[in-house]
């Protein structure tokens, strides 16, 4: 699947940000979170991309993409979007990295889940903007994590978005 795009940003998230047009993102296999491989003017990378709110997905476009490919905000671009059913392993956030070192029983149940279900947990753990929000979601995915939780109770793959 293929399309010409713009480039963005938008102001809930920091760097540049891509949004599938409506009829790319209808031939996903899901309205919610799918893990992709991508091609942007022809550099390969794999990510997951995300419900937008407005019917379509989103994704942020990775700073070393960006940079490959010499491109951002406001240049169009071409767009390859396969989904993919192997998800691979997401970026672990240093705060999140931090306390995985320090803590045996939550990295023993890290360990154990699927990468998708370690996406799931990292998306929960970035998806607020307040710094002290994020941090008490680190602390209960220890706690969760130590009870052998194996994914985020109240995370829904179809509502994390990107929104206007």
């Amino acid at each position: 699947m293929e399309a010409k795009i713009t480039l963005t940003t938008n102001p809930s998230y920091d760097g540049v940000v891509a949004v599938l047009p409506l009829d790319l993102s209808a031939k996903l296999p899901s309205r919610g979170m799918v893990m992709t491989e991508l091609a942007l003017n022809g550099v390969v990378f794999r990510l997951p991309v995300e419900p937008n709110g407005l019917k379509s997905h989103w994704f942020r476009v990775p700073q070393a993409v960006l940079a490959k490919a010499r491109v951002g905000v406001g240049d169009t671009v071409s767009l390859s979007v396969t989904p993919i059913k192997e998800w691979s392993e997401p970026e672990v956030p240093a705060d999140l990295a931090k306390e995985l070192g320090r803590d045996p029983l939550m990295l023993a149940t890290w360990n154990d889940i699927t990468p998708a279900a370690r996406w799931d947990w990292v998306r929960w753990m970035v998806a607020p903007k307040q710094a002290e929000t994020r941090a008490r979601r680190v602390q209960s995915i220890a706690s969760r994590m130590r009870d052998g939780k194996r994914r985020p109770c109240c995370f829904d793959r179809a509502q994390c978005t990107l929104t206007a």
